[in-house]
């Protein structure tokens, strides 16, 4: 691929390699490697892990855990694995090529962690995104069933977290109420005031299902046009994770 950039994640301390154009890492993929508990010793996968937006930051924060990344576009999965070997991670993380729709059977119930930035909209919802965005943004699997697939590769117990549209909370509810509890939703908006742009979900598979819990929101912004806030900040320089209590 040309055209790469090699880019700076927490202040240098992290290297990622992507395309200079089209679908490019930003906020919502440090706040899924946020989302992730530091501590966590486990096997944790990534689905459609990309270049490593948030494959990568997840490995450098959780630093006892091995991740494997499953990436459909063989160019993403290249860059992926550049930038584990350029941060000393490819003993920890391995990039698997390959589609949520077609999981191999010996992933069933293989992992402690599965998280995922999935697309966000499905072909014919929007009008087309521009040249290097399609996969990133148009979904070949619809979200129900990249839910399942996350599932089925998470292991009883195991720990499902997704960061998506607010605007889709509802959709993922549905599908995973019925295989999971302890069902942890935290909304992220731009600035008080401003309506949810993204919601992180958290749960456990196969537990009892419970009451949901609806964390107070973060916002990434003082005010609208503001400075950035103290969390989204630390967030965003130093790796500091986020707080599901």
């Amino acid at each position: 691929m040309s055209d790469v950039t090699c880019d700076d994640f927490y202040d240098g301390r992290l290297k990622l390699y992507q395309p200079a154009k089209g679908f490019r890492a930003g906020t919502d993929s440090l706040l899924l490697a946020a989302s992730l508990d530091a501590s966590f010793p486990g096997e944790a996968l990534e689905m459609g892990c990309g270049a490593g937006g948030a494959l990568l930051p997840a490995a450098h924060r959780l630093e006892k855990a091995r991740f494997t990344g499953l990436e459909v576009d063989a160019e993403m999965a290249v860059l992926a694995r550049r930038g584990a070997d350029a941060n000393d991670l490819s003993t920890r993380v391995t990039i698997a090529e390959g589609s949520a729709a077609h999981l191999d059977h010996a992933w069933q119930n293989k992992f402690d962690l599965v998280f995922s930035n999935p697309p966000f909209f499905e072909t014919g919802t929007i009008q087309a995104p521009g040249a290097g965005k399609e996969t990133a943004y148009l979904a070949d699997v619809p979200l129900k069933d990249w839910i399942n697939a996350m599932l089925f590769a998470l292991r009883p117990k195991g720990t499902f977290v997704m960061v998506h549209r607010a605007a889709d909370l509802a959709r993922i509810l549905s599908v995973i109420e019925r295989r999971s509890g302890e069902i942890t939703v935290l909304p992220v908006h731009s600035y008080p005031g401003a309506e949810a742009k993204r919601v992180l979900v958290r749960a456990r598979k196969a537990l009892r299902s419970g009451p949901m819990r609806l964390l107070e929101p973060k916002y990434l912004y003082q005010s609208k046009g503001g400075e950035r806030t103290d969390w989204a900040l630390d967030m965003q320089r130093d790796g500091a994770g986020l707080d599901w209590n």
